[in-house]
């Protein structure tokens, strides 16, 4: 975790999602791995959890900066979700 130079904590980090979804009448395994941050309390949330926690977190997409049209997810809501 780092901080902004206003002393907001901020922490990168990468989710891995994997799912099923139907296409054209098939099932279609669904992997990827997509960069995200987390501000303030989400940034501390995220810190703590161990690697490999499942979570639903809630959020917008935006490009990573000016410069670079890489795609990151800012998370704006994050929730632990117990393993079934």
């Amino acid at each position: 975790m780092r901080h902004t130079p206003a002393g907001v904590p901020v922490l990168e980090f990468g989710l891995e999602h994997e799912s099923e979804a139907v296409e054209a009448g098939g099932v279609r395994k669904v992997n990827v791995v997509i960069d995200a941050v987390a501000f303030e309390g989400e940034a501390r949330l995220v810190a703590g959890a161990a690697l490999g926690s499942r979570l639903r977190i809630e959020g917008f997409l935006s490009a990573k900066s000016r410069r670079s049209r890489k795609i990151v997810l800012h998370a704006t809501r994050i929730e632990f979700v117990e393993r079934v």
